[in-house]
């Protein structure tokens, strides 16, 4: 039997749980102002406390890579621990490591985040699309085989992403249309909603371009990046049911209390069925 798609298994998600995800960044000012020390022992309780808290309530749980790589191999085996228990309470898993390479080096990501046998196997994984789109294959085609999904960046938060994101090829159309284009033929056919997503930052304004990829839009930027709930319709137009929205700050800034980051990550969700529906 085939793996139920990751777009499915998500559509469900974002229903009943509400249209949140929540990023698992633990930068050092974040330890420090959970009075954690910046170090192994203070990762791992800042991300068991988030799991436990999270796992069984939000829809998506997004930890960046790049805070636990910082530590070395015990980083490491936070993630691996964190996704695991994560994913076991019920929470979709999209671990942003941001991959993106060639040949057998694509394919050597694609079996560390999305193998069924690895133990970063992940619900999804955030990869670049910035050596070309057709670089992402071996990514695309192991996500198909596990049922798990992939988030290509197209439009980011940051404004140095402009310089390339915006730039036109040479039929015209700019570097994140032609990626979003190939989203969508990624995701031709698919009910109810496509594996591949696209990372539209939520800072936009106005995305100009055309977000009809039948996938998920993952929308960072919320909360801390000055983005709200109901700047979304704006930035997504018809396409806003598909967004998957990421706070980070504005919910582990709640900590370390557990009730406090439930009742954050609550209040959030609340805010954006309002707007999303």
């Amino acid at each position: 039997m085939h793996p139920e798609p990751f777009g499915a298994r998500l559509r469900r998600a974002l229903d009943d749980r509400g249209p949140l995800c929540v990023g698992i960044d633990p930068h050092p000012g974040l330890l420090s102002a959970w009075g954690l020390d910046d170090d192994v022992a203070g990762l791992e309780r800042f991300t068991r406390t988030v799991v436990d808290a999270l796992a069984g309530q939000v829809a998506v749980l997004k930890p960046q890579c790049a805070f636990f790589e910082r530590f070395g191999s015990r980083g490491i085996a936070v993630l691996e621990r964190a996704i695991a228990d994560a994913r076991s309470a019920g929470a979709l898993v999209l671990t942003d490591a941001k991959r993106g390479d060639i040949g057998s080096t694509m394919a050597a990501y694609a079996t560390a985040y999305l193998d069924p046998g690895s133990p970063l196997f992940s619900d999804a994984v955030t990869v670049s699309p910035y050596l070309g789109f057709g670089s992402l294959r071996p990514a695309l085609d192991a996500a198909r085989s596990a049922g798990s999904g992939v988030f290509v960046l197209a439009l980011t938060s940051n404004p140095e992403g402009a310089e390339v994101q915006r730039a036109t090829v040479a039929d015209g159309a700019s570097v994140a249309q032609t990626v979003l284009g190939h989203i969508a033929r990624e995701n031709a056919g698919a009910a109810p909603l496509g594996s591949v997503g696209a990372v539209v930052g939520a800072t936009l304004g106005e995305a100009g371009v055309d977000l009809a990829v039948n996938g998920p839009l993952l929308a960072p930027g919320l909360g801390a990046q000055g983005a709200t709930a109901e700047d979304l319709p704006r930035v997504f137009g018809a396409a806003v049911r598909d967004v998957v929205p990421s706070i980070s700050r504005g919910v582990l800034g709640r900590g370390p209390s557990p009730a406090a980051l439930r009742e954050a990550a609550a209040r959030e969700t609340g805010r954006l069925r309002a707007v999303l529906g």
